[in-house]
């Protein structure tokens, strides 16, 4: 063979050889079934070890004074309690002072009902140790926060004999054993977990900044965050510094050309090498599964590459989504193999919305079908499978609130449409959906289920909760054996024409469950390639195919509160797996009725 024939030859067999072309994403993420988890509004199971008002007066809005109990979990949510009126604020006040309890061992104790809703994959928001309801404000990432586990006072007494950035110092304490505890529990049901990583900031009680703050041009944590300013009587300066986006809460890790600098660096490390490895063995089955990456898209590119190598070192199966809210160029750059494998697919939501939910502005079925073909074909090999499809999350209005305000502004208008689906926006209704606006969101359950990608759900979408955006999608979850208090109050503090019933909905999860039973059964809807099968505008109809080692699901969405008549032309005997209706050979090849806001999943 001449060097010309032998040049084409490697050229030929470069494309399907090379690792360019070979897929980068953990293959078990392509089947996760994701359930999002707010730990404190989760599941109270440890009533000894709630926090106290020296604990919850240390995050905003920094009140240790006023009157302060732990808020009952089956109360009416616009409701001020009677200590909470002695403190004469707002309702946006004391709903930020609230805490309800949720803990580890809530999470444990409802392991079962996960299972039995089917999910098999746990995204957890933070727990480690900050003292906000929300915990994106850490004092330390090598530890769980201890009033989510057994022994508060005990394990802050141990955490206190530490040196922070030293890790041969760090201890286990009691709420960090409680969660490989977790851990163990959620491998033992053949299910995933990851943890939710803050690494582009950290609160103002850490640590770091409390030394900095106190020791000022002398505290050797001097370079951990970005200072404008030292305190300087001589200069006449102030001690200042860079919060993220403004907020001075949560004070900025500082950052270099190869992104988060030294110190920091290396705490973050040693605190990754610590939730996957605990045991110290390299063998990553006794650790998370990964991360979810707090505003990912703050931190330079470089810090991810370096820390990614350190993940998949530690497990090479690890799964790491970021939380990128931007287009499509914007995400490319994080999912090309050496930095994430997913992101929140928010971009999902938005097209979702925009055809589900929307009605004076509503795309069409083959605009909906362009945005979703643009999106799965976007990035490289086993990305699109491995996306987390969610609706909404802690950052954003619950479904339910979405569909009922479903023409007060576009979800994809990110920064317009975060304030105007608040509570306090006058014209943001904060009412149940109704029976019928809960239809649109089973088709999207229908949707999200069968679709390319990992559905996500954010805890309580199942039962029925509704809520705008933060802080009311984080109401304690509504469960089926407690007797909750009727929603009578307004965002407003008046009184509702009608108060709305708070209960666990039966008729949602069982939709929730069949669905998930469904994806689990037939892998092609997990695993299989995605074909457009149908496109019709005039009666919002939109039918696809995902076919898997010769076996093929053809799933029918009916957009229209009208009845719809579709001609598959599909030849055989097949089966509704929502509904178990057979369709004898050749009845597919004529006509068949779609339910308004329905749809079908066919299996041969």
């Amino acid at each position: 063979m001449n060097h010309l024939n032998l040049l084409l030859f490697i050229l030929m067999i470069i494309p399907f050889s090379s690792h360019a072309q070979q897929e980068f994403v953990p293959q078990w993420s392509k089947s996760a079934i994701w359930y999002q988890i707010f730990p404190e509004r989760f599941h109270n199971g440890d009533r000894s070890n709630e926090p106290g008002i020296d604990y919850v007066g240390l995050s905003w809005p920094y009140d240790t004074k006023s009157p302060w109990q732990l808020h009952r979990w089956t109360s009416d949510w616009y409701e001020l309690q009677s200590y909470e009126k002695q403190n004469k604020k707002d309702l946006h006040y004391n709903l930020i002072r609230r805490r309800y309890g949720g803990d580890l061992q809530g999470i444990i104790d409802k392991l079962d009902y996960l299972q039995s809703l089917g999910v098999n994959a746990i995204y957890l928001n933070p727990i480690f140790m900050a003292p906000s309801h929300h915990k994106y404000d850490g004092m330390l990432f090598h530890h769980v926060d201890p009033y989510l586990g057994p022994d508060p006072r005990g394990d802050l007494k141990k955490i206190s004999q530490e040196s922070p950035e030293d890790p041969t110092t760090w201890v286990w304490t009691e709420a960090d054993k409680l969660a490989l505890k977790l851990i163990a529990e959620v491998h033992q049901r053949k299910m995933k977990i990851i943890f939710d990583g803050v690494f582009n900031h950290m609160g103002i009680n850490s640590f770091a900044f409390q030394d900095v703050k106190k020791n000022q041009q002398n505290s050797r944590f001097g370079d951990w965050f970005t200072i404008k300013s030292w305190d300087d009587s001589a200069k006449g300066t102030k001690f200042d510094y860079e919060g993220w986006f403004g907020v001075k809460e949560l004070p900025e890790l500082r950052e270099d050309e190869n992104g988060i600098v030294t110190g920091p660096r290396e705490y973050i490390f040693a605190s990754t090498r610590r939730w996957m490895d605990p045991n110290e063995n390299g063998n990553g089955n006794d650790g998370i599964d990964g991360w979810r990456l707090d505003v990912a898209f703050c931190v330079k590119h470089a810090f991810w590459k370096e820390w990614r190598k350190l993940v998949r070192e530690l497990n090479p199966e690890a799964y790491l989504t970021a939380e990128v809210i931007d287009p499509i160029p914007v995400i490319k750059p994080y999912l090309e193999g050496d930095e994430f494998d997913a992101v929140m697919n928010y971009n999902f939501a938005f097209a979702s919305s925009d055809y589900f939910i929307a009605k004076r502005t509503r795309i069409s079925t083959t605009e909906f079908d362009r945005q979703l073909k643009e999106l799965r074909e976007a990035f490289p090999p086993g990305v699109a499978y491995v996306q987390q499809n969610l609706f909404g999350s802690h950052d954003a209005n619950r479904i339910g609130s979405a569909i009922v305000n479903r023409d007060l502004g576009r979800y994809g208008d990110w920064g317009d449409y975060f304030g105007k689906s608040k509570a306090s926006n006058p014209d943001y209704s904060t009412r149940k959906p109704t029976a019928e606006e809960q239809k649109v969101q089973k088709l999207f359950a229908i949707f999200q289920m069968t679709y390319v990608g990992a559905p996500m759900i954010y805890y309580g979408d199942e039962a029925g909760m509704w809520g705008a955006n933060d802080p009311d999608c984080r109401k304690p979850m509504v469960w089926e054996d407690m007797v909750f208090d009727p929603e009578v109050f307004n965002a407003d503090s008046t009184l509702r024409k009608t108060p709305e019933k708070v209960e666990f909905n039966k008729d949602l999860f069982g939709h929730y469950q069949t669905l998930i039973k469904i994806r689990k059964d037939h892998p092609a809807l997990s695993l299989g390639d995605f074909k457009t099968v149908l496109v019709d505008d005039k009666q919002s109809v939109y039918a696809f195919s995902r076919t898997y080692e010769g076996k093929t699901v053809v799933v029918v969405l009916n957009n229209s509160e009208k009845n719809g008549n579709v001609n598959l032309k599909l030849k055989g005997a097949w089966k509704d797996a929502i509904s178990n209706k057979a369709f004898t050979a050749g009845s597919l090849e004529k006509a068949v009725s779609v339910k308004g806001l329905w749809g079908l999943i066919l299996v041969q």
